[in-house]
């Protein structure tokens, strides 16, 4: 009987499918990289190049590689690609929440173990590929008496630990950016934040399963090839959401906004430390009249730092006044004013020439989403509720 390859069946087919579509959506990412110059889109793209290349293994050896090609080489080629994804996934963040769209020579050093361990392999490959009988056999001397047994596994290890450091990091920079944006911004850029949120932890739940199925198979039970197809499905299945929706999600809109503000942008000089810490009566109800006449929430892309020059305070002045004199975030603050304003326009009876959205729009938000997520955050209840509670009087 003749092994052929490859070989087609329900555990191979859905694993080459799945990876050939994130082939696909990392070619269109490295080609918008070279039209629109976004580091972030070179970055994506080598995550899923990395994660592509890290289904090989068992996407080939259920297409019957292994059986029909009995001396390949293709384990000199295989490793764990978490020495390369760790940094990339810090990396792809980092580019997205940074108005900096430039890679420096010292991020280099991120990837130092990945280039070591690729020297290393090729050197065990040279030596091995010179030692009489290598043509007939699928692992060489130093593979089977130095990589498998020593090597492979203080890499898994190290690669685990380094994973698991590199999620913590991105983790806090993505929180410290998203509140950075409640307290500078009235647009939470829900949209973009939930790509990066829902980006982390996708890597995050692959992280420990496979972590998971490491240790159950190295201390508890032997697993053999098909208990392991699961996770290779997963991750499959990651690849082509991270594809999707890493592709089509405008992440340029969070690259533009700036958090360190030049003395030209306010007019009053920046107050680095508020030497009273009780704020003044009187300055909450300056800025409550002024909210009140001027109606700046209205502006849906109001920031702190535009609310400050008209309020005539420094940033840092305005951020104190709200946080302790109203016990909110700037986001918070401005968007209770934009549902007040919403609920007036109800009564008003304005739901009679403009829908609830046209409505929204009209009081200052600019989606749908943010809109629904404030009113249900702020009221307790739904903007049709609300209708029709209002109604009912």
């Amino acid at each position: 009987m003749f092994l052929v390859f490859p070989e087609f069946d329900i555990y191979s087919t859905p694993l080459l499918f799945l990876t050939l579509q994130g082939l696909l959506f990392a070619t269109l990412l490295i080609r918008r990289y070279f039209i629109e110059k976004y580091i972030s889109d070179l970055f994506l793209f080598l995550i899923l190049l990395f994660t592509c290349y890290g289904q090989t293994c068992y996407t080939v050896g259920f297409m019957a590689w292994y059986d029909t090609f009995r001396t390949t080489k293709i384990n000199y080629m295989l490793f764990s690609v978490s020495l390369a994804l760790a940094p990339l996934i810090y990396l792809y963040v980092k580019s997205i929440t940074s108005s900096s769209n430039k890679f420096q020579k010292k991020e280099w050093l991120h990837f130092l173990p990945v280039f070591l361990f690729v020297i290393y392999r090729i050197t065990i490959y040279s030596y091995d590929a010179n030692q009489i009988g290598f043509d007939e056999v699928q692992n060489g001397f130093l593979k089977l008496s130095l990589d498998e047994p020593f090597v492979l596994p203080l890499v898994t290890v190290f690669g685990f630990a380094q994973m698991l450091l590199y999620l913590a990091f991105t983790f806090q920079l993505f929180y410290n950016y998203r509140k950075k944006i409640n307290e500078f911004f009235s647009n939470t850029y829900k949209l973009e934040l939930n790509w990066i949120r829902n980006f982390l932890l996708i890597y995050s739940f692959l992280f420990l399963y496979d972590m998971v199925q490491t240790v159950v198979a190295s201390f508890f039970l032997d697993l053999n090839y098909m208990q392991r197809w699961w996770l290779t499905l997963l991750t499959g299945l990651a690849i082509i959401y991270v594809g999707i929706k890493g592709y089509f999600t405008d992440t340029t809109k969070l690259k533009r906004l700036k958090f360190s503000f030049t003395p030209n942008t306010i007019s009053v000089p920046e107050v680095k430390q508020i030497q009273n810490k009780q704020i003044s009566q009187e300055s909450i109800e300056t800025l409550r009249k002024f909210m009140k006449t001027e109606k700046p929430y209205l502006n849906p892309e109001l920031n702190l730092v535009d609310l400050a020059k008209q309020v005539e305070m420094s940033r840092a002045q305005l951020s104190e006044v709200i946080n302790s004199g109203f016990g909110k975030n700037f986001n918070d603050f401005i968007n209770m004013y934009r549902i007040e304003a919403f609920q007036n326009m109800i009564k008003a009876e304005k739901h009679q020439q403009l829908s609830l959205l046209g409505i929204a729009f009209e009081c200052g938000f600019n989606s749908k989403a943010t809109f629904n997520r404030v009113f249900k955050k702020l009221m307790n209840s739904s903007p049709t509720e609300f209708l029709k509670t209002a109604s009912s009087y």
